[in-house]
This record gives structure tokens, sequence and C-alpha cells, in this order.
């Protein structure tokens, strides 16, 4: 009977405390709108939001959270939610999501430098790439790679053009998965052509944009072969699956896979110069061109444009969507171009984007990982502060002049009496001359796999 009414005693007791802490919790919660108008109110700040953000958000302990300067409190009132402001003019704020993949500065030059101390010289240095290498191989689903499908490239018939001619390809990378894009050809070779990978980046209309046409053509009448191709679930990809497959995780995976493929094959042709190969990208085109310098040692020239940071690791799964940044223990994507040394690598920054800090800490350290190979006259950065995130002339020019220095290009004939580049004899195409599958995709190849669900299949053993 003892033993019973203990029992009851401790229930109830239980349910008096839980609805006691129920009724405690209800007390201090308080919708998230009106903690943003306390805010404003306590320290004459505004804070711009859209009623989506906040709709439904709810703050426990609210006014626990305020102290006297205004950037803790907020901190301390959003993070919870995974919010954070942006800080916008004297006492001006603007809500947003909180960037997991956006470090504040210095905590990324920290981090970067910790990351530092592992090596001091060659060989320890090669010792942490041996360490780091194998597992983004693993983090990316990629280990072992898949089999190659043994079906032959799909060409378009070749355009010709003012020194160089277009021919649209696509290439199955997996079954029924197919990577697309333009091949931009020298119109006279002479020997082996230098070869030009150029992932697209992030910017609307993919490679059929202006810049991206522009920058292959002027590759090509330089003597290179310059490949403009597809990211993942862009351009003609959205053939097999929807825009919103391309903030999925696999994004990553297929992607990296495609621009091995895609390597795999060049360099079986003849007319290819193995030891001229270079990357090119910007954007997540340049978070691409880094992953794919530090995977295959087969790229001995990298150019990321507009994205290398030590404080950013990405905004899109399809940079960051896997956990290769937690291979060897943690890295980022400034150790990750390292891995470039001592192959050349040109790093282009601006003044408006996450890249705007290149010249005061990160580029110091890759020229540091570059000397232990006596080669940090290898390593260069073109900072343009007055720039915003974009691939315009400011940008291409430095690539142009990198990859003709390097693969000894015959640039000269292309630049006018100012030492500028002419590119008026570029023909831009309308996009849907760049397709290999036709304006509506009837060309597409019967065993096409649809749906991201499928693509997911082919991973699953």
């Amino acid at each position: 009977m003892f033993k019973k009414l203990f029992t009851f005693a401790l229930f109830s007791l239980f349910i008096t405390f839980s609805f006691a802490q129920q009724n405690s919790d209800e007390q201090y919660r308080k919708p998230l709108v009106e903690v943003l108008r306390d805010l404003e109110q306590r320290y004459g700040i505004t804070i711009k939001y859209d009623e989506a953000q906040v709709r439904d958000k709810y703050l426990n302990y609210a006014m626990w959270r305020f102290r006297s300067d205004v950037d803790e409190t907020l901190r301390n009132v959003l993070a919870p939610l995974d919010l954070k402001v942006n800080k916008e003019g004297d006492k001006k704020y603007k809500l947003k999501p909180y960037e997991y993949y956006r470090w504040e500065v210095k905590d990324g030059w920290d981090y970067l430098d910790q990351l530092a101390t592992q090596y001091q010289d060659i060989a320890s240095w090669e010792k942490r790439k041996a360490a780091i290498r194998p597992e983004l191989f693993t983090a990316l689903k990629l280990s072992p790679l898949p089999a190659k499908p043994a079906s032959k490239p799909i060409f378009t018939e070749k355009r010709n053009f003012d020194g160089y001619s277009v021919q649209n390809f696509a290439l199955e990378i997996l079954p029924g998965v197919y990577l697309n894009g333009s091949m931009y050809k020298p119109a006279k070779a002479k020997g082996k052509s230098a070869l030009v990978l150029s992932p697209d980046g992030h910017w609307g209309d993919h490679r059929y944009r202006k810049d991206a046409q522009i920058r292959c053509a002027m590759l090509a009448k330089m003597g290179a072969v310059a490949v403009s191709y597809d990211l993942f679930a862009w351009g003609e990809s959205l053939l097999q699956f929807k825009s919103e497959d391309h903030r999925k995780s696999l994004a990553m995976t297929v992607q990296t896979l495609g621009a091995i493929r895609l390597l795999d094959y060049m360099l079986a042709e003849q007319a290819i110069d193995a030891a001229r190969v270079a990357i090119c990208g910007g954007s997540g085109g340049g978070s691409h061109a880094v992953l794919m310098t530090a995977l295959d040692d087969r790229i001995t020239l990298s150019i990321p444009v507009v994205s290398l940071s030590s404080y950013f690791y990405g905004g899109c799964p399809c940079e960051s969507g896997l956990p290769i940044h937690a291979s060897g223990g943690g890295t980022n994507n400034v150790e990750l171009a390292a891995f470039a040394a001592p192959r050349p690598q040109l790093v282009i920054s601006d003044g408006k984007d996450w890249t705007a800090h290149m010249p005061e800490h990160d580029f110091g350290y890759l020229q540091k990982i570059y000397g232990y190979y006596g080669k940090s006259m290898d390593v260069a950065n073109v900072h343009l502060p007055n720039d915003g995130h974009d691939f315009g002339y400011s940008k291409r020019k430095p690539v142009y002049d990198f990859v003709a220095r390097y693969f000894n290009l015959n640039n000269k004939t292309l630049k006018n009496q100012a030492g500028e580049y002419d590119e008026s004899g570029c023909t831009i195409e309308k996009k849907e001359a760049l397709y290999t599958f036709g304006a509506n995709g009837e060309n597409l190849p019967a065993n096409a796999l649809h749906g991201y669900e499928n693509l997911e299949k082919l991973f699953q053993n």
C-alpha cells in the first residue's frame, strides 16, 4: 500500500512540475516579431525582414538574452532560431537565415593558421595531402569510382567562326546520366593543343551567357581547346532533373564525376597535350575548380575566380553539401586550393564578396605552401577591390594572360595597341545553338535517367 502511495505521489509531483514548467515556458515565450520590435525600441535600431521569415517563430526566455551590446544581443536572440542579421548601415540591420558556411573573417583566418601548424615542409605537407585526398573521394561517394559507361560521346555538327569552331557534346557519365557542354577549338591547331576545362558558376543563363562564350572563344583563338560544361541540374541537365535538385547533396558527386569522366575522354584524344591541362571557373565553378585540382593531378594549372576564401565554404550544396571539409580531421577551401602546389595557380578576387580579404591573409598562406617547393612565384593573386561578383573583362584579362604565359599560347594577335584584348571577333550564339539534345530535348537518348530519386538508386549499392 505504501509503495502504491509513494508511486502516486511521485507521479503527481512530476505532473505538477511539468505543468508549472510548461506555464513558465509559456510565460516567457514570445513571438519573434515582438522580440524584434523590442530590440528596435530598446537599441534604437531598424531591422528589415520579410513576414515569412518571422511567421510562427517563437523564442523562449527572450528578455534574458538581452545584453548591453546590441550585436551580442542580436546573436543571443537569433542563433537559436538559425537566423542572423547583416549590418547595412548605421543602426540598420537585415534579417537573414544563419549561414553556417559563412564564418567571420578572423575565425576563418584563425582556423587556417591552426591547420597550418600540421606541416612545416614538403614532407609534412605531402603527408597531410595523402591523409585528406582519399577521404575526399569517400565523402563524395566516389570511392571506388562507379563503372564507366561504354557509350561514345554524342556530338552536334561543328560551327565555324573567326579563328575557332564550336561543337556541342553529351557524355554519359553514369547509366543514363549525361554531362552536356560545348567544345571550343582553334581553327588552325599546330601540334597538340592545351586543354582548359570551363565549369560554369551560379550566374543566370549558365554556359550560354555572353561572358562564358567569349572566354572560351578567346582561349580557342589563342590555341587551346576550351570545354564549357554544365553543372548538375543546370543547363541541359534540366532535361533529366529539376532545378531544385542542384541544391541536393548528390549535385557535388555528379559534378565531380562529370569532370573526371570529361578528363578521361579529352586526355584520350591524341590532339590534347596532357602536360597543359587547366581548369578555370567562377563562383560555384571556382569551388568546383579547387576541388577538382585537389583530387586530380592531371590538372596542371588552376584558376578559381571570385570563389576562394578561408571563411566561406560555399553557399550551395554543390559546394558543401557533402562532408568534404571534414576530411583529414577538418579542412577548408584554401587548404584544398593549396593542393595545387607546385602547379601554377591564379586566384582572382574582388572587393564585394567573400574574397574581399584574399590579399591580407589567405594568399600569404598559399605562397608559403608553394614556397615549400621553391615555386612561390607560380601562385598569383589578382585582386580587384572595386569589382563585384562576376566574370567580366577585368577577370577574363588576367585569365588570358596567365594561361598564355604558362601554356605558351599566342595572345599577341588578340591585343590592340593599348595592350587590351579585342573580344569583338567572338560570335555570341543564341543559347538554343548550344544545345546538344535540341531546343525541346527531342534528341535526348532513350536510356536517359529522369528524377533525383532514380539517381539516388545508382549510389545505394
